[in-house]
C-alpha cells in the first residue's frame, strides 16, 4: 500500500510539474531568403535567438518546385538546431503550397517528426515537452488543409497541427484535424490587410481563444509592419506595439507565442541582425542600416516573464531602447515611383523610448531642434513618447543627480528623402 501511495504521489507531482512547465516562444523564420545559408549561419541566428529565451524557429518554407533549396536548408536548420539544443518545426507557406501537395507535406512531416530537434507539444495537459508528444506542424494561411490526411498517413507518429487560420469562427466546427491554431493578426486590423488606427488590441486573440474552446492558441507577437513593394505598399499602425503586445501576452497567457518574425526584412518585422548570406528581395532599400536588435533587448525580460507565468517582467540592469521613423510622416520623397504607403495618415511623428530600470530615474530626450524634455520614469519597463524633431536624437538617464545612461543615435531624423521608408531605426543604451 505504501509503495502504491508513493507511486501515485510521484505521478501527481510529475503531472503538476508538467502542467506548470514553461510556455514556449518560437520565432517565424523565412527559409525562402536563406538559399546560401551554411550550418554555421544557422547557428549564428540560433545563438542570437537563444540569448533572449526563444525556444525554436517556425521554418516558413515553400515547395521545392518554388525554392529548390528548401530540402537542403530544412536539413541544415534541423542539424544546427540539434547541435545547439534548439527546437524547430515546419511552417508550410500556403502562399505557395496547396492541398494538391498533401503527399509532399506528408513526406516532409514524416521525415522530421521524430528528429531530435523537432519541437513537440503535449495535448494532454497543455504543457510544452520535447519527448513523446505531438510534433508541431504549422502554416502561413492554408485554412483548407486536411491534417487528418497527414495524421492517417503517419499512424505511428503523433502530430500536433497548429495551422494559421484566418477566420477564428472557422475553428468552432472545423473537421480538418487541427489541434489548435496560430493567428497572423499581430497588428491592428479588421482582418486581412485592412489598416485601422492603433493601438493594438486583443480582439482577435479573444476570438481565437473563444472558438478554440480550450485547444492551444499560438499567439503572434510582432514589433512592426511596413512594406514597400509594387504588390504591397502599406504600414500598419503599431508604433507603440513593441512592448504593448508583450504586456498583452502576460495578461492573456496563451499556450504558445510565435514571434512574427525573426527575419522577414520585406515586411520590416525582423528582430535578427541579418547576415551576408541572406538574399535581398529588394527590401534592402528600407532594411539596410535599420537595425532591430534593440527589440531583442527589450523583449528578453518579457519572454522570461511569459515563460514563467509572471504578470510583469523583471529588470535586472539599467537599459534604454529607442525607436523612431527617420522622416516625418508627411515628408514627400522625390524619387519614389510607388508613392507613400497606405496608412500613413494614422501615424504619429513621435520618438519612442522604453526605459528598463531597476529603480526610478529621470529620462531626458533631445529630439532634433526641439527643446530637451525631462520626465520621471518608474522602475521596470516604461515607454514614453516624445514629439519628433528633425536632426540628431540624444538620450540620457540620471538617478540621484548622476548620469547612468547617455548616448546619441547614429541615425538622424530628416525632412527630405528620395524613397519612402517607414521602417523604424532601433537603438540601445546600456550601463
Amino acid at each position: 500500500m505504501a509503495k502504491r501511495f508513493v507511486a501515485v504521489l510521484l505521478a501527481a507531482m510529475t503531472w503538476a510539474v508538467e502542467s506548470q512547465a514553461q510556455k514556449p516562444v518560437y520565432a517565424h523564420f523565412i527559409v525562402g531568403i536563406v538559399e546560401g545559408f551554411t550550418i554555421d549561419d544557422w547557428k549564428t541566428d540560433i545563438a542570437q535567438a537563444q540569448a533572449i529565451g526563444i525556444d525554436g524557429f517556425a521554418l516558413n518554407c515553400a515547395p521545392e518546385r518554388i525554392d529548390n533549396y528548401t530540402p537542403k536548408q530544412l536539413a541544415n536548420a534541423y542539424q544546427a538546431a540539434e547541435e545547439l539544443d534548439f527546437k524547430v518545426f515546419i511552417s508550410f507557406d500556403f502562399a505557395y503550397w496547396n492541398t494538391g501537395d498533401t503527399a509532399d507535406i506528408i513526406d516532409i512531416v514524416g521525415n522530421y517528426s521524430s528528429h531530435p530537434a523537432q519541437a513537440y507539444y503535449s495535448m494532454s495537459n497543455n504543457s510544452h515537452r520535447f519527448l513523446n508528444d505531438g510534433a508541431i506542424v504549422s502554416t502561413f494561411v492554408g485554412d483548407s488543409m486536411d491534417w487528418n490526411a497527414v495524421k492517417n498517413a503517419l499512424p505511428d507518429q503523433k502530430i500536433t497541427a497548429l495551422p494559421n487560420i484566418q477566420d477564428p469562427a472557422f475553428l468552432a466546427n472545423a473537421q480538418t484535424g487541427l489541434d489548435g491554431a496560430f493567428s497572423w493578426y499581430a497588428w491592428p486590423t479588421d482582418g486581412g490587410n485592412s489598416i485601422i488606427p492603433g493601438p493594438m488590441s486583443t480582439v482577435w486573440d479573444d476570438r481565437f481563444i473563444e472558438n478554440l474552446a480550450g485547444r492551444p492558441y499560438m499567439a503572434p507577437v510582432s514589433p512592426w509592419f511596413f512594406t514597400h513593394f509594387n504588390s504591397k505598399n502599406w504600414v500598419f499602425i503599431c508604433e507603440d506595439q513593441p512592448n504593448l503586445r508583450w504586456e498583452q501576452m502576460l495578461a492573456l497567457k496563451p499556450a504558445l507565442v510565435e514571434i512574427v518574425t525573426w527575419n522577414d526584412f520585406g515586411e520590416s518585422h525582423y528582430i535578427s541582425d541579418g547576415q551576408p548570406n541572406h538574399s535581398d528581395d529588394g527590401s534592402g532599400a528600407w532594411a539596410t542600416g535599420y537595425p532591430h536588435a534593440g527589440f531583442r533587448t527589450l523583449w528578453a525580460p518579457y519572454i522570461t516573464a511569459y515563460k514563467s507565468g509572471a504578470d510583469k517582467p523583471t529588470v535586472e540592469s539599467d537599459q534604454l531602447v529607442y525607436w523612431y521613423r527617420t522622416t516625418p510622416k508627411d515628408t514627400v520623397c522625390t524619387s519614389d515611383t510607388l508613392g507613400p504607403p497606405n496608412g500613413i495618415e494614422y501615424l504619429a511623428d513621435v520618438v519612442f523610448v522604453a526605459t528598463m530600470l531597476t529603480e526610478p530615474a529621470e529620462l531626458t530626450v533631445a529630439s532634433g531642434g526641439n527643446a530637451p524634455v525631462t520626465v520621471t520614469v518608474d522602475a521596470g519597463i516604461v515607454t514614453t513618447n516624445f514629439s519628433m524633431g528633425v536632426g540628431q536624437q540624444s538620450f540620457s538617464v540620471s538617478r540621484n543627480g548622476a548620469e547612468i545612461l547617455s548616448g546619441t543615435s547614429e541615425k538622424d531624423i530628416a525632412n527630405s528623402c528620395e524613397t519612402y521608408n517607414y521602417n523604424p531605426y532601433v537603438g540601445v543604451l546600456s550601463a
